[in-house]
């Protein structure tokens, strides 16, 4: 699966936006209930948080964007890719949105809905991925990726590894 299509699925550039205030990076170290292996992400979609487990009974809570209505998604998957300031091309369901959007917006550039990092992940075209638009973060705003604060994925990118498990709930 190509870079390319993993992570394509990530702008939205603020439809469906639905928060309450703007999130700000900093990752808290929490109480976390759940029967998951320290080192595994959890993210909870209903509350737009991302989860990374710690040990039984605590974990690392990052404030997340997930999918708009109807892109949402649940299941359990690995981390299959790890890549800096990616370059971005727009899958066909984006284009087809946007059609003006450019077939490539290249990593670092401003206007890259995938930030600072991109994590892609295995069995589907998704991401949990950074933002240029700091402001969609804590709302449902994206094509099904997982869209973090550019600090708060380079924190989580430190700390995980390619085959590290994903656990998306609803």
């Amino acid at each position: 699966m190509s870079l390319r299509v993993a992570v394509a699925l990530a702008a939205t550039f603020g439809a469906g936006l639905v928060m309450t205030e703007a999130a700000q990076a900093r990752p808290d170290v929490v109480g976390f209930r759940g029967d998951y292996s320290p080192g595994t992400i959890v993210v909870k979609t209903n509350e737009r948080r991302l989860y990374l487990v710690v040990d039984q009974g605590r974990a690392v809570r990052y404030p997340v964007g997930v999918g708009r209505a109807g892109k949402q998604w649940a299941g359990t998957t690995r981390i299959d890719g790890k890549y800096t300031n990616p370059a971005w091309s727009p899958p066909a369901e984006v284009r087809r949105d946007k059609p003006s959007m450019p077939s490539v917006i290249p990593g670092g550039s401003p206007r890259n809905p995938m930030g600072v990092a991109a994590m892609t992940l295995s069995g589907g075209e998704y991401a949990i991925h950074g933002t240029n638009a700091p402001g969609s973060v804590g709302g449902f705003v994206s094509y099904g990726c997982i869209r973090m604060l550019n600090a708060d994925i380079t924190d989580l990118y430190q700390r995980v590894s390619v085959g590290t498990p994903v656990v998306v709930t609803r």
